[in-house]
């Protein structure tokens, strides 16, 4: 059987396990790329490829990659050959982390210039924990309701709450630019903004107010949302919910402190 052939049986067994698209899409390049330097999948290529990998990649990337080799093993029935992850070594603290300082000055700076399309993205990704995908989705019918309800890998829903006080405002604005319906946040032509967007966006807001690029991101938000969260409720069950993790391990990353809060308190407690 082709190539061509068996790619096309590939995707066909990916969209119906329900995977994102992005995930779709990264697995068929993969693959992809794995065919355009590899005769075959034997042992040795395998081998050799998850050597090049580790080569010139981090470790994350690494794994990502081989899930996406290991997902077209299963599918050809050579489960056997999967290759082994590698072991990705966790940071002790959070980096590149937004300081609640920073968030506060940044929402209020938009405010007072009167930008408030973007103090309400600002607000909204540190005050729902969405992710930035997640974000753009958000419709004016969904802040009415005071939630937004997203299915996520195998049909898992998660609930997307907006806190009452962010819903109270964003109504309050949504009057005054007399919007009833349609996604919450456009771009400068009426449509849905994109996630690159916000990120380029954000970026050049940071260049604006003098503030750290590298800790203005949409997912620095979130990170923002979860520290924050603990700080007042420790619960971190009820945070992994929130967040959409599949695993609570996955939430636990934020009861470790940023490298800046690490450092503060190293400077506050080591005197001698």
């Amino acid at each position: 059987m082709s190539n061509a052939i068996l790619k096309k049986q590939f995707e066909a067994h990916l969209r119906k396990k329900n995977l994102s698209e992005n995930t779709v899409t990264s697995y068929l390049w993969t693959v992809d790329y794995y065919f355009a330097n590899y005769k075959d999948a034997g042992t040795g290529n395998l081998l050799a490829y998850k050597g090049y990998l580790m080569e010139h990649f981090k470790p994350k990337t690494v794994n990502l990659r081989l899930q996406a080799i290991n997902s077209y093993l299963e599918f050809l029935g050579k489960e056997k050959s999967s290759l082994k992850f590698v072991k990705v070594q966790q940071k002790t603290f959070l980096e590149n982390v937004i300081s609640n300082a920073d968030y506060t000055f940044l929402k209020n700076s938009l405010k007072n210039d009167d930008n408030m399309e973007w103090y309400f993205v600002v607000w909204y990704l540190a005050a729902t924990g969405a992710r930035v995908s997640e974000l753009v989705q958000i419709k004016v019918e969904h802040v009415q309701a005071g939630y937004f309800d997203l299915y996520a890998k195998g049909g898992k829903l998660r609930r997307l709450y907006i806190p009452k006080k962010l819903k109270t405002e964003t109504l309050h604005w949504l009057e005054e630019t007399n919007k009833s319906s349609g996604y919450l946040f456009l771009n400068r032509f009426g449509k849905r903004i994109t996630t690159r967007g916000i990120s380029q966006q954000l970026k050049n807001y940071a260049e604006k107010y003098g503030l750290d690029k590298k800790v203005v991101y949409p997912h620095s938000f979130r990170h923002r949302f979860a520290k924050n969260f603990l700080e007042k409720y420790s619960d971190i069950a009820f945070l992994a919910d929130l967040m959409g993790h599949e695993s609570i391990e996955t939430t636990r990353i934020y009861l470790r402190r940023t490298a800046s809060e690490q450092q503060a308190l190293v400077d506050k407690i080591v005197t001698w």
